[in-house]
């Protein structure tokens, strides 16, 4: 069977289409989405992938130096990648400027990392060996989480939603597009999501560009007629 090209661990290149459907879930299947991952052990992993955008390898790739939870902001800085060469994991720094960031955390955002903070201080304390405290999101013993795994994770969270299959990436995709939906600039979204080019943020544009068009008709007629 030919390999996934969205699963985590394919080859780079060989596979990967230089052009991809973006297929990001609507509002009403974000919420279904955020209903699926309530009270999972790594909820707050799932709440920073669909409302902050956060690549994959970001996201595994935090630590809590990079959260501040009293001022409420997350800082971009690092990813957890499979070296190609030895298929161990590895942090490394992000690619390029634009990707480094630091981003306000949504109160529920917040609220669940504050938890999962308390958590996997009572699994650190029980444990008898925690590889690494300073992880974010790490297994039951503190090793970083696989990759692969993240991704099966997901799979069988869109599942039990029954959700539309839809690919890992996508969860990107959908912040963005919700973030447009509500009216953000499309260059605010490019600098949350550490876009390269703002040609990437424009492209999903596009999948919700008639809802912001309705919006705005009804804003304008408000501004123009408000007085009829």
């Amino acid at each position: 069977m030919a390999a996934d090209p969205q699963q985590p661990g394919c080859s780079r290149g060989a596979t990967l289409k230089p052009h991809v459907e973006v297929r990001p879930y609507s509002l009403a299947e974000a919420r279904r989405f955020l209903k699926a991952v309530e009270g999972l052990r790594l909820e707050a992993r799932w709440l920073i992938g669909i409302a902050l955008g956060l690549r994959q390898g970001e996201v595994l790739g935090l630590r809590w130096d990079d959260i501040d939870l009293t001022a409420g902001t997350l800082r971009v800085r690092g990813q957890l990648q499979r070296d190609p060469d030895t298929g161990a994991l590895v942090f490394v720094e992000t690619k390029t400027a634009r990707s480094r960031r630091t981003l306000p955390l949504p109160p529920t955002v917040l609220t669940a990392l504050r938890r999962h903070q308390e958590h996997q201080a009572a699994e650190r304390f029980d444990a008898d060996n925690w590889a690494d405290p300073g992880l974010v999101f790490a297994t039951a013993v503190g090793t970083p989480v696989h990759p692969r795994n993240d991704y099966r994770s997901f799979r069988e969270i869109i599942r039990r939603a029954g959700l539309r299959q839809v690919r890992l990436h996508d969860l990107r995709h959908t912040a963005a597009s919700v973030l447009l939906a509500q009216g953000v600039p499309a260059r605010v979204v490019m600098e949350i999501l550490g876009h390269s080019q703002i040609s990437v943020t424009l492209n999903i544009y596009a999948h919700v560009a008639p809802e912001v068009a309705r919006e705005a008709a009804a804003r304008l007629k408000g501004a123009l007629w408000s007085g009829e």
